[in-house]
């Protein structure tokens, strides 16, 4: 390695070190082992799903496929056993805690990959082009303003970014970018809209996704913000919320409570997805965020659509 990228990584290495809680750092591993992680209970049944209902698959950690009434996206694709910076074939970042409910080879075909900012445990590079590699000019992904830069070198089809309160019309999608109380940058010192930085910064996004009448919130990442109640309007039947990683990280991530707050009262949502934990270790003990969800949504009228990585939630026309 030469002096110019040994001193970059050292650098993403130490602000790592600054903004990792010790858990997480004790968590990093440059060959984690695929027996030390936890095995999903459920595996979603792919051959069962009609092009005529909606199907949400929780695959581990921000990554969902949906069947939207025969159109097939993903979310936030992370398939291998760690995310962060790769240096030298090695990686700095840390290692799953549980093996995703389906490997990347069993996932079909995807429509659009839908990412909602460019965090490397939300926009991995080496998944990513592994799908590409797989599905050469065949694939749609919609990134959120000012992202695109980290995956247009891919064999995308088509790579479009999407600004809050911005519509576009995909594959007969109709896709809402909505702001979240969030930060957007992939590398310490790169400007982003948290910052102040409305035009030249990164951003981060949700997405409203409506199709047939039926409306889908894929929530990305967010802290408990009031944000979403200027969008209670669009009636959103599903709400995929993510729950977990709110310690140390409340400033910027939600708790379960938080999350089922902003997706009833701010949302008027029908069903519950909760997504964001189980994947990673972070602050929190590995099981203690679906916990809480499952205890608190006693006290809603929301319907939580699944319990577990690897469950499917199914709504029907």
């Amino acid at each position: 390695m030469d002096r110019r990228k040994f001193i970059k990584s050292s650098a993403i290495a130490a602000a790592g070190s600054l903004i990792l809680p010790p858990k997480i750092i004790r968590g990093m591993n440059t060959s984690p082992s695929v027996a030390d992680m936890i095995v999903p209970s459920s595996r979603p049944k792919l051959e069962r799903w009609k092009d005529d209902e909606i199907n949400i698959a929780w695959i581990g950690h921000a990554t969902v496929l949906i069947n939207f009434f025969g159109k097939y996206i993903l979310t936030d694709p992370v398939f291998f056993e760690a995310v962060g910076v790769y240096i030298e074939g090695f990686i700095l970042g840390p290692k799953r805690a549980s093996l995703p409910a389906l490997m990347l080879e069993d996932i079909p075909k995807p429509d659009i990959v839908l990412l909602s900012h460019a965090h490397m445990d939300h926009m991995d590079y080496k998944t990513l082009k592994a799908l590409t590699e797989k599905y050469p000019r065949e694939l749609d992904c919609i990134v959120a303003y000012n992202t695109k830069d980290v995956v247009e070198d891919l064999k995308w089809k088509s790579v479009q970014e999407v600004d809050w309160d911005e519509r576009i019309i995909l594959n007969g999608i109709n896709f809402k970018g909505i702001e979240t109380q969030h930060f957007g940058w992939r590398y310490p010192g790169e400007k982003d809209r948290s910052g102040g930085h409305m035009k030249d910064g990164r951003s981060f996004n949700g997405f409203i996704m409506e199709r047939y009448g039926k409306k889908v919130l894929f929530g990305g990442d967010t802290t408990f913000t009031d944000k979403f109640k200027k969008h209670k309007d669009e009636n959103v039947d599903i709400a995929i919320m993510p729950i977990g990683a709110y310690k140390p990280w409340r400033k910027y991530h939600c708790t379960p409570e938080e999350a089922l707050v902003m997706a009833e009262y701010h949302l008027g949502a029908k069903y519950f997805i909760p997504i964001h934990t189980k994947t990673f270790d972070s602050g929190e003990m590995i099981y203690e965020p679906l916990e809480w969800l499952y205890k608190s949504s006693k006290n809603y009228s929301m319907t939580v659509g699944l319990r577990d990585i690897g469950e499917t939630f199914t709504l029907e026309a």
